[in-house]
């Protein structure tokens, strides 16, 4: 415990304390609503293609309810991440991301325990998280791009700056995320991890299959939903072969929607002029940022957490009185 605050006490020489007291501000000028249904989802579906992550599931006697869990979870660590000093020392970003790693060592160790016992399983190692580091940058954004919001060649030297000091608190080495600085090098990190782990396997289609299930149904049941479960169901199916390609979705077991396709092209435009507008003028930039930043905290009920809570607020509000 010593060496693990030593090393997370004792920030890189790279670290720019005025950005971490900034936040992350590409992520924070994103929707919530869209944060929420296409960031984590696509991170998380990417993080459960590898089969020594997803096997995990196999611990628990109820996958759906723990995936659940940790879709909430994830949005909950996701957003005390980005805030404005969120990875500052004692914050909760920070806590988080700290606890995050200890609990890797946790499943590491008893991983070893049942492969020395004769179980199939083996520990979950930095490549794999290096992926999930991987899920919340690239894959989130590239998902976020296929409905429209794209981000500038700037906004991606500062997430990936941003997001090295989450990469350095969770005990990744320096070797594999120091050289991303933009999309591209995340791209060439990507595909040298897939061309070293296996394919994703009935684990892995069983495990994207909980994601999604488990984010339709608590968006579906939370106040002021518009969409039934099955249509969000699809929409997501959608969104995500729209993000991770056909070849990808296919071997996770997404199915091909066309009913949901066809909005697409419009929400995609309405978005990127959206953004466009939202971004032009700084004052209107930092708007953003600060609404983002001040979204109501995550419940600690999943169905809470996995609320788009702007949406959803604002819906109530607009409603009449009867």
């Amino acid at each position: 415990m010593t060496a693990l605050l030593e090393q997370v006490e004792t920030p890189p020489a790279w670290v720019d304390p005025l950005m971490l007291h900034s936040g992350d501000a590409v992520s924070l000028s994103i929707t919530p609503m869209w944060f929420g249904l296409r960031a984590i989802t696509s991170a998380l579906t990417h993080t459960y293609a590898s089969p020594a992550t997803a096997r995990l599931l196999r611990r628990t006697d109820k996958p759906r309810q723990t995936v659940a869990r940790r879709l909430a979870e994830s949005r909950v660590w996701a957003r005390q991440t980005i805030r404005p000093g969120g990875l500052l020392r004692g914050e909760p970003g920070y806590v988080t991301t700290v606890g995050a790693r200890l609990r890797h060592a946790r499943l590491r160790a008893t991983a070893l325990t049942d492969w020395d016992s004769g179980g199939p399983a083996l520990p979950i190692g930095r490549l794999d998280v290096a992926r999930t580091w991987l899920g919340f940058t690239l894959v989130a954004h590239h998902a976020l791009a296929a409905v429209g919001i794209g981000t500038t060649s700037e906004e991606e030297r500062h997430l990936y700056r941003y997001w090295s000091c989450v990469a350095h608190l969770l005990g990744l080495d320096e070797i594999l995320y120091r050289p991303v600085v933009d999309h591209a090098g995340a791209c060439h990190l990507r595909d040298l991890l897939d061309a070293m782990a296996p394919a994703p396997d009935g684990t892995s289609r069983t495990a994207t299959a909980a994601v999604i299930g488990a984010h339709a149904h608590a968006t579906a049941h939370a106040p002021g939903a518009a969409l039934y479960e099955d249509e969000l169901r699809d929409l997501i199916h959608c969104l995500l072969r729209r993000s991770l390609g056909g070849t990808a979705a296919d071997r996770l077991g997404i199915p091909d929607v066309a009913a949901a396709a066809g909005l697409m092209p419009l929400n995609k435009t309405l978005n990127r002029q959206a953004r466009y507008w939202q971004t032009f003028f700084l004052a209107t930039a930092q708007t953003a940022r600060r609404q983002a930043a001040e979204e109501p905290g995550p419940e600690p009920e999943p169905i809470a957490a996995v609320l788009p809570l702007g949406v959803a607020l604002r819906r109530r509000s607009s409603t009449p009185a009867a």
